[in-house]
Parts: C-alpha cells; sequence; structure tokens
C-alpha cells in the first residue's frame, strides 16, 4: 500500500512538472527564442564588438544548452554599417518578419538611440551592450531596453578626474560628431570644470574619419596641456596615430583617451600608448574568474575579448535566465525580472539593474603598461583602482528618464 501511494505521488508530481514545462513553453512566442545581433561588423567599430561579440553570444546560448525550458533558442545577426536607418530598418523587419524576441550588440550611439524607439514601438526588448552615449538611459530611455557595459558618465569620472588631480587641468577637446561625441565631450567637460580645470577649446570631426592632420593642429596649437579624445574606435586609433606623427606628446601635451578598447591598445602597439589612463568596465586578468572565461574566448577567435564582447556573454546570460524562470518572452516580464536579480559573474561585479534600464556595476580605472612590464601580447593593463558601483554611474536623482520617480 505503501509503494502504491509513494508511485501515485511520483505520477502526479511528474504530471504536474510536464503541464508547468508545457505551459511555460506556451508562454514562449512561436516556441523559440529568436535573438537578433546588430552591430558593426565591417567598420570602424568592427574589432569592439562586431564578429567577437556574436561568438562571444554564440558561446552564451552555447553554455545555456541551446534551448530555454525546451524551447530552441536562433541567433542570426545584421551589420548595421553604422547607420541608423539601416539598423532602425533591420530591427523593424527582423521584428515584422521574424519574430525577434530579443535585439543584442547595438553599437554606434546613434544607431542605438533609432532601434530603441522601434523597440518601444513595437513592444519588443533590446540589451545595448557596446554604445557609450549616457543619454541611452537618460533622455533617450524606455521600458523596451537596458544598457549593460558602461556609457560616458563613468568614462569622465574614471579618467577625467584622474587627469586633472594629477595636474593635467586645461583641455582641447577633439570629438566624433554625434550623439556619443557629444554626451562624453559634455560628461567630460563637467568633471573637468568640477575638479577646478578647464576646457581651453575644442573641435568636432566627422564620424568616421581617417585624417586627422587639421584636428590634431588646431589641438596643438591650443596650448592646452590635455587633448581629450571623445571618439572610439579607428577614429581614436587614427588620432593617436597623427599626434604620434606630429610630435604631441614630445611637445609637451599629453592625450588621455577616454574610450580606449583592448583591441586599439594592441593595434597601436605598447610604445604608442604606455602610459595612457583609461577607464574600463572589464579586463580579461583582473582575476581568475575573468581569466577563465577570457582563455575559453581565445580558443575560439584568437583574440582576448573586449568588455564589450565579455559585456555581451554576460548580458544575454542574465536575459536567459530570466526567460526561463518565468517561462515567458514578454518584455515586461523579462525585464521585470532581469530587475529583480543581483548581477555577479565574471563580467560584473556588484552589479543590479535601475528602473532606468541602466546596469551599475564596478568600474576600473587602468594603465597601459610599458613594454618592459609587459609580459605576453595581451598583458595591457594595470588595474589601478576600482570606482565602485554607486559612485560610477549617473545619479538617479539626476535622472531625465521618464522612468524614474524623482
Amino acid at each position: 500500500m505503501t509503494f502504491i501511494k509513494k508511485t501515485l505521488a511520483s505520477s502526479v508530481a511528474l504530471a504536474v512538472t510536464a503541464v508547468m514545462a508545457t505551459a511555460a513553453q506556451a508562454e514562449i512566442s512561436d516556441g523559440e527564442i529568436r535573438i537578433g545581433y546588430l552591430a558593426d561588423m565591417s567598420g570602424t567599430y568592427r574589432d569592439l564588438a562586431g564578429p567577437g561579440g556574436l561568438e562571444a553570444l554564440r558561446m552564451a546560448v552555447e553554455d545555456f544548452g541551446g534551448s530555454v525550458n525546451g524551447a530552441p533558442i536562433q541567433v542570426f545577426s545584421a551589420d548595421d554599417r553604422n547607420s541608423a536607418d539601416v539598423g532602425a530598418n533591420t530591427v523593424r523587419e527582423w521584428i515584422d518578419t521574424r519574430n525577434v524576441d530579443m535585439v543584442a550588440g547595438l553599437v554606434a550611439s546613434s544607431v542605438t538611440i533609432a532601434v530603441t524607439r522601434v523597440l518601444e514601438e513595437n513592444n519588443s526588448f533590446g540589451i545595448v551592450s557596446a554604445s557609450a552615449a549616457s543619454s541611452i538611459t537618460n533622455e533617450h530611455c524606455t521600458p523596451n531596453h537596458i544598457h549593460w557595459v558602461y556609457d560616458t558618465y563613468p568614462l569622465a569620472n574614471g579618467t577625467a578626474q584622474a587627469v586633472v588631480q594629477q595636474g593635467g587641468d586645461t583641455w582641447f577637446m577633439l570629438t566624433a560628431d554625434y550623439a556619443f561625441g557629444h554626451a562624453l565631450e559634455g560628461d567630460v567637460t563637467r568633471v573637468v570644470e568640477e575638479n577646478g580645470g578647464q576646457i581651453v577649446g575644442g573641435v568636432r570631426h566627422p564620424f568616421p574619419t581617417d585624417d586627422f592632420s587639421s584636428y590634431i593642429l588646431q589641438a596643438q596649437g591650443s596650448g592646452a596641456k590635455i587633448i581629450g579624445l571623445a571618439n572610439a574606435g579607428a577614429d581614436t586609433v587614427n588620432a593617436i596615430n597623427t599626434a604620434s606623427q606630429f610630435g604631441v606628446v614630445e611637445a609637451g601635451q599629453q592625450l588621455a583617451g577616454l574610450l580606449v578598447f583592448l583591441n586599439d591598445v594592441h593595434a597601436m602597439g605598447l610604445d604608442a600608448t604606455q602610459g595612457l589612463l583609461l577607464t574600463t568596465g572589464w579586463y580579461w586578468n583582473m582575476d581568475d574568474e575573468a581569466r577563465e572565461w577570457a582563455e575559453r574566448y581565445y580558443e575560439r577567435v584568437g583574440r582576448m575579448p573586449t568588455m564589450v564582447q565579455a559585456g555581451i556573454y554576460s548580458s544575454t546570460t542574465h536575459y536567459l535566465q530570466a526567460v526561463e524562470a518565468t517561462g515567458s518572452d514578454d518584455p515586461q516580464t523579462v525585464r521585470e525580472h532581469m530587475m529583480r536579480q543581483p548581477i555577479h559573474d565574471f563580467f560584473a561585479r556588484n552589479g543590479r539593474l535601475r528602473e532606468d534600464g541602466r546596469m551599475v556595476h564596478d568600474m576600473y580605472l587602468a594603465r597601459v603598461k610599458s613594454p618592459e612590464e609587459s609580459t605576453h601580447e595581451w598583458d595591457l593593463y594595470e588595474i589601478l583602482t576600482t570606482i565602485p558601483a554607486e559612485e560610477a554611474y549617473r545619479p538617479l536623482s539626476e535622472s531625465q528618464c521618464k522612468l524614474v520617480q524623482n
């Protein structure tokens, strides 16, 4: 009799589990999780996210087992060509014809702002990993996207503050002329002036730009101690190389790379970049957890990952965990669950999602090593200090986001 009762109880438990699993899968639209990866796959920002970011996303899907509650995960990708129109039209087509559940990647801030409008209009969902403009979770916030890796606010707080405190109190800003550059220039100006420094001049260059000669000449003529580079990717590399050709550093001025990625330093070499201060959201060699994941990535890609590529893996995993836990791919259901869960993985320390969609986590001030200090090809940074999560990002009390109740 006892055996029969136990068998009956087990059968009931299995039946309930099966019903719950079926119900969970039924709430996943089309019976699949569809992720579209949108990024610059061939241009200025290719190396900081690009194909490497797509590979990081695929790693996250594989590590999750390739499905959620029995629903397979499908990944597809497109090159936005750094065009807001191309990006918005691509995502609109994905929503209309492919029933995309989540858009990942998102690099150029102008593209991201256009895409997040489309996501809000169609009640879809996006995770921004590569864009820098802090406005993405400020005046351009929506309930349909979150911003994961970094933005211009902590970049300015970290790098600009450190440079001014070391005596670099007069600045000339060399700025990419679109949303990201404008945001970074504004945040740097605020930090420099709050710390007793002065912006003595600046110039905005088209995005992207190959020839920086005239801009570097203007920066030299300003007499500023610091030339702040409010650009990224190939633009930053080209600006630094042009400054080297013009003997800017030898003549007594210093470059402040405000958004410098690991791939940039690797491409330019330590001779050109040694001593450069920068702020980063993650570094592959910062601890054992980071190294373990980075080495797996390296085996697949042949390069160490940038903070963006690591962040794409982290954010995709957090998203899939939310879908699994809720049994749904409904954007608001998933977002609400993601916001309730603390984030502590190989990428983020002290991470959490705020109501404005900003994922806040510890950031790091780093110094580029000299050739003599480096022990191998990718041994490029020394982490100088940790910038705690709550100090790094824009306070909610200053937010213009419509989702924030001030």
